[in-house]
């Protein structure tokens, strides 16, 4: 086993730092420093900044449009995005869909949707779960008629991730609810978002923010060419999009960030410097087991369930992390401030996002495949248990 990165994957790693360096603009910076939202703007013309330069999408094939990283590049990609930090490309568009279409997609849908999706020309939404089906996905209740070349939706999906952004959705519909097993009567459609019938309302998070949304479907009239690989045959693409999903989410460089802005606030209180420290030498063992895991994928793309341990763990770091951050920024944390606000001395931080940021990250225990699936995982395909 060699953990060593080779002499052209620093360079790679050299080259991603320069050109975010150089390319990244000021104040979306600014709001990635301070845990701030950039704007849906801000976030385009970084996305269409990164697919000018041919890596807005690390994981995509270069048939399929990509810069065909190794599993390597990939992680180097992330980190540095992470450590810098800067916008990560969509994952609806660039994680989710995107690798599903090329895989599952007519000729005419990847013509039609990859080289917009990439450049963020659409803004993709996802549509799985629905009240009553989440956790159990294959329980959902929103159905597809076929009516000639068209599919007739009625249903309801929640917590849709920026849906307000959207153009797109993707989405699971029940097409046979006779099926012997319900995964078996699902497929897996693209609705485009502003056809009638369609209806988002926003959910306004304990944070105070608007992230989330619910979607109604009412008598939509999807055209059958928007069904992606066959009728029926939802529940397959669903699995294969889950698992690039979950690919590097031990966000590491994350909670390097974390950590970074901890002993900034901390300045000499020594017991929250001794906790950073122990986070730190938890985050190194941590990047270590990813590292030996990355070793043992190159030249490889298949998924390795070891990154079951690497999802929970990241979490386990990131959530603590971001508890310590509270603790060093104290009342101040408390603080209200707007994007209006001028940003201040260059040293001036905005400790308002901190409890924010630390309440929505207890969501990231669920999403992504929560803690009890991934150990259920590790049980099953590691331990060999069960």
């Amino acid at each position: 086993m060699d953990l060593r990165f080779t002499a052209e994957e620093e360079a790679f790693r050299q080259d991603v730092r320069s050109f975010i360096r150089d390319n990244l603009d000021p104040v979306t910076h600014r709001k990635m420093m301070d845990g701030r939202i950039p704007t849906k703007e801000e976030i385009v013309a970084w996305q269409r900044t990164l697919n000018a330069r041919g890596w807005a999408t690390p994981s995509w094939s270069k048939e399929a449009g990509g810069p065909g990283f190794s599993v390597v590049e990939r992680y180097i990609f992330l980190d540095e995005l992470h450590q810098a930090p800067a916008p990560e490309p969509v994952s609806f568009n660039v994680s989710m869909i995107g690798p599903v279409i090329s895989a599952f997609g007519t000729p005419e849908q990847k013509d039609r949707f990859l080289a917009a999706t990439a450049n963020i020309d659409i803004w993709w939404a996802q549509g799985f779960s629905e009240p009553g089906a989440g956790s159990d996905l294959a329980a959902l209740r929103t159905s597809a008629r076929r009516e000639g070349d068209h599919f007739i939706v009625n249903g309801h999906k929640i917590w849709q991730g920026m849906g307000h952004h959207a153009d797109w959705m993707f989405t699971l519909v029940r097409t046979n609810p006779d099926a012997p097993k319900k995964q078996m009567g699902i497929s897996f459609l693209l609705i485009d978002l502003r056809l009638p019938g369609v209806t988002i309302r926003p959910i306004i998070t304990s944070d105070g923010r608007h992230e989330v949304n619910e979607v109604f479907l009412d008598d939509v009239r999807v055209p059958a060419d928007c069904l992606v690989g066959g009728e029926n045959r939802g529940w397959d693409v669903t699995k294969f999009l889950l698992s690039n999903e979950r690919t590097g989410i031990a966000r590491i460089g994350m909670t390097k960030h974390l950590i970074r802005r901890v002993k900034r606030l901390a300045g000499d209180d020594e017991a929250v410097l001794r906790k950073a420290a122990a986070l730190e030498a938890e985050l190194k063992i941590l990047e270590i087991t990813q590292l030996r895991i990355l070793d043992a994928q190159r030249g490889s793309n298949e998924p390795d369930p070891r990154s079951s341990v690497l999802k929970l763990k990241g979490v386990e770091l990131r959530q603590a992390a971001s508890e310590l951050l509270l603790e060093a920024a104290g009342p101040q944390a408390l603080e209200v401030r707007t994007d209006e606000d001028p940003f201040g001395e260059e040293n001036t931080e905005w400790l308002g996002t901190i409890m924010p940021n630390y309440a929505i990250l207890r969501a990231a225990s669920i999403y992504g495949g929560s803690s009890e699936v991934q150990k259920t995982i590790v049980a099953k395909t590691i331990l060999g248990l069960g």
